[in-house]
């Protein structure tokens, strides 16, 4: 079996990096993926679709430096379900309603704005050998 997903978004907050008890680093930022249409009604209509991103190893430390909030990236992953529901995690709102998010493993993070306009980094397959050491659930933060 085989998954993959390709977003390309903007950063929501500046990365936060930690570093698990092993010494690797692992970031987490949000991204944005906006798409933009005109309904048949002539009307224009915007729908936003927030992921959590979260990057290990070096890759994480160069995303982590280089980074910053609405910085467009190019994120390849997987999609990492919620263990209790198999789908996004939801939470309740402080007004009550539902939000979900999608959450992503980067494979490989690209950077399309700032720095990446000279060259970027997309880190290489060295930098990302399978799953990381330990799961979200074991980070303790």
């Amino acid at each position: 079996m085989y998954q993959k997903i390709i977003i390309v978004g903007n950063l929501g907050r500046d990365p936060e990096m930690r570093y698990m008890p092993d010494g690797t680093a692992v970031t987490n930022f949000s991204v944005a993926s906006s798409r933009r249409w005109t309904g048949q009604d002539g009307q224009p209509h915007e729908e936003t679709t927030w992921f959590r991103i979260e990057v290990w190893r070096r890759q994480a430390e160069t995303a982590n430096q280089y980074l910053t909030k609405g910085s467009k990236v190019l994120v390849e992953g997987r999609i990492k379900p919620d263990p209790n529901t198999g789908g996004p995690r939801l939470w309740t709102r402080q007004d009550g309603t539902m939000g979900s998010n999608f959450e992503v493993v980067a494979d490989m993070v690209r950077f399309l704005s700032g720095r990446a306009e000279e060259g970027g980094y997309s880190g290489s397959d060295d930098e990302y050998a399978g799953a990381p050491a330990q799961e979200e659930d074991d980070i303790p933060f």
